[in-house]
Order: structure tokens, then C-alpha cells, then sequence
């Protein structure tokens, strides 16, 4: 199916979003509301908001909300970032708290502008919400901080229990796709964590033209550097101004990725339509 090129596109059923419900993930809510706590479960209308809130995880981004890249499929506004805020590491650890959270994930925007790319103040972030919630694991999904292995161990060693970078897509359509990032960059990234001891995550999107054995190349690809989970979901073009949906993968054709990547060696693999980075993340942290 292809990508409507005027207006906006009728979604596939199975594409159709469940209203949110059950009793931890009003608690959650309550809670977010009353202390006007900022998620991207929330902001970004993630469609597993209230599975991920039932099973106490929620997503957190830091570093602001500016980005200094220009990626083709991502929603988030480009330009000059203000200065890290140092108050943030606190309150992120503080919403932490508030919300009971089991499992926290973090991500960023990729901040080129900083001296040392942000790895600093991710190092910092992850050691307040750890000492303000030992018992809470911690999944980071980070930028490839341009494959400086220097930096990369900032956040090794602040010791999340996951680290997740993201491929997005297939290696063909890496350029069309991403603006600075480059797939074997990425690879060497997610190659360091998993030498770490790290749980060493990644994920990519599908419905932006890639092949069938282009995708299967990209779970090889990943176990070869020692990535332990995948996450597989469609993509959806925040605007117009994007770079629009080629196809809307069947149902069927994600569980056929699923059982694949675990035949092949992952120890999960999270591939269906809705699934984004931060889904069953708190099954993650036990990866062997």
C-alpha cells in the first residue's frame, strides 16, 4: 500500500490503537497529572502507553527537546538546543519515584553541540535515578555520540541495566533515512556495549522500502556485534514534510520476523506493528 500523497492516510486495521486502561495505569496517570511529570509515553501518544503503565515502565527523554540532526523519519523539532538544564537529572529520578516505576527508560536527542555530546550529564542522569530508586532498572536508549568509544563508556559505566541504540532501518536506506548517523557506525556502537557486559538492545521500522532479506541482513548484522534484543515496528510519518510510509507491513509478516530472530539467536525480539523501542522493556534487563 502505498503512502497517500495529498492529505493524510486512512490507517490499515490492524494498525487501529486500543484506548488505554486498568487500574496501575490510572494510578500512573493520576500521578503524572497531579505532579505534571513529563513522559514520552504521554507526549509522543505512544500507542502501548497503557500496557507499559500496567507493567510499571514509562520513557523519559532528556537533554531537551531540540535536536541538533535532521533525520528523516523523526518528529522532533531540529535546530539550536538550549544549554542541559541541571536541575533535570533530579527531577527525572523525582518522577521516578513518584510514579513507583519498576523499569525507567531515558533517551535523548542527539546534542553534536555539546563538548562530550551530553555522555556526561546521560551519566549523570542514570546515577541520580539510581540512587534515588535502587530497586528501579534503568534501559537507555542513546545516540551513537559519533562512535567515540570515550563517550560510550561514560554511560557504560554509570551502569544501566540495558543500552539500547537504534538502527531504524536497513543498511540501503541508513542515508536516505538517518542525517549524520551511518549503519556501521551504529553496528561499532552497540558492538562496545555488548563487549561491556551490557545488555546490548536495537531496533528498526519497517514500511520505508526495505526488502525481506534486507531486514533479515540487519538481524544478522546485529548478532554479529553481540545485540541481545530487537524490536521490529511500522513506521508512521509524523508530517506530510517526512519521508512518507512505502508500505504498511502485514501482521503476519512481523510474527515471521519474531520467530526468525529467535531462531536465529536473539534472546527476545518485539515485532509488530505498534511495537516502538521502549515495549516489554522491563522483560529486557534478564537478556542472556
Amino acid at each position: 500500500m502505498s503512502a497517500a500523497t495529498e492529505g493524510r492516510e486512512r490507517l490499515p486495521r490492524w494498525m487501529k490503537m486500543q484506548m488505554p486502561k486498568g487500574e496501575n495505569y490510572s494510578r500512573v496517570k493520576n500521578l503524572v497529572n497531579r505532579h505534571q511529570l513529563h513522559t514520552i509515553c504521554s507526549s509522543g501518544n505512544c500507542p502501548n502507553i497503557g500496557e507499559c503503565w500496567n507493567r510499571g515502565t514509562a520513557t523519559f527523554m532528556i537533554l531537551g527537546d531540540i535536536c541538533t540532526r535532521n533525520c528523516k523519519f523523526c518528529g522532533v523539532t531540529t535546530g539550536k538546543p538550549l544549554p542541559p538544564d541541571p536541575e533535570e537529572p533530579y527531577r527525572i529520578a523525582e518522577s521516578v519515584r513518584i510514579m513507583q516505576l519498576k523499569h525507567a527508560v531515558i533517551t535523548s536527542v542527539d546534542r553534536d553541540d555539546l563538548p562530550d555530546l551530553g555522555a556526561g550529564f546521560w551519566a549523570e542522569t542514570i546515577l541520580e535515578v539510581k540512587k534515588r530508586n535502587p530497586e528501579t532498572k534503568i534501559e537507555v536508549l542513546i545516540p551513537d555520540f559519533q562512535g567515540k568509544t570515550e563517550l560510550i563508556q561514560k554511560v557504560i559505566k554509570a551502569a544501566p541495566e540495558v543500552i539500547s541504540h537504534n538502527m531504524e532501518t536497513v543498511e540501503r536506506l541508513t542515508p536516505q533515512v538517518r542525517s549524520a548517523a551511518k549503519y556501521r557506525t551504529s553496528l561499532e556502537v552497540i558492538n562496545y556495549i555488548a563487549n561491556s557486559g551490557i545488555v546490548a538492545k536495537s531496533g528498526i521500522m519497517l514500511g520505508l522500502g526495505e526488502t525481506e532479506a534486507e531486514v533479515l541482513q540487519a538481524m544478522d548484522d546485529l548478532l554479529a556485534v553481540g545485540c541481545k534484543v530487537m524490536t521490529i515496528g511500522q513506521y508512521l510519518a509524523p508530517t506530510l514534510s517526512h519521508i512518507q510510509v512505502v508500505e504498511y507491513i502485514l501482521p503476519e509478516q512481523f510474527e515471521k520476523y519474531r520467530t526468525t530472530g529467535l531462531e536465529k539467536g536473539f534472546s527476545f525480539v518485539e515485532s509488530s506493528p505498534l511495537v516502538r523501542s521502549s515495549y516489554r522493556a522491563e522483560l529486557h534487563a534478564d537478556a542472556k
